[in-house]
């Protein structure tokens, strides 16, 4: 078993292909720090403080996987966590041109750091927490793409927000 990994990502909110990607991290690597980017850019519905707690919990009976949350360039969080390695997730072949570019960036600004490429189970190659959030919004059953908590923080949270809108 290697070292330790970070698995950055916005999860807003977190997927079973997520905590698949997770669990499969964690069989490569002692440690395992799942890592919520504070990105504005992408205008997420929950914040950084509800999305590490909900992986908190989704995570809590998987050994050696910590979660944590990181401001600015993934690369920089690495070195300062002293990890050399990312781990991202490729669903379909879509993801990939956008995954290559940014591993190929962090590639160019950080050398020392290694990206490796994760496929989740198929049933859950093509869950994006966009469509959940979607769905969620037109009142659908999400119970197999998220656990229940997850479920019920969403439709909260949209709820909320078409009553403010």
């Amino acid at each position: 078993m290697c070292q330790r990994a970070i698995y950055p990502g916005s999860f807003d909110p977190i997927t079973y292909g997520h905590i698949d990607l997770i669990k499969r991290a964690q069989e490569v690597f002692s440690e395992v720090i799942v890592a919520v980017a504070h990105n504005p850019h992408k205008k997420p519905l929950f914040r950084v403080q509800e999305r590490v707690a909900m992986l908190k919990k989704a995570t809590k009976d998987i050994k050696g996987v910590i979660v944590d949350d990181f401001d600015g360039l993934v690369i920089d969080y690495a070195r300062k966590k002293k990890v050399s390695v990312l781990i991202r997730g490729l669903r379909m072949i879509s993801d990939f041109e956008y995954e290559f570019q940014m591993a190929l960036t962090n590639r160019r600004l950080a050398p020392d750091i290694e990206t490796i490429f994760l496929m989740p189970q198929e049933s859950f190659s093509y869950l994006s927490s966009k469509l959940l959030k979607e769905a969620a919004s037109l009142g659908a059953d999400l119970s197999s793409f998220v656990p229940d908590f997850i479920e019920e923080s969403l439709k909260k949270k949209l709820k909320r927000q078409s009553l403010k809108g």
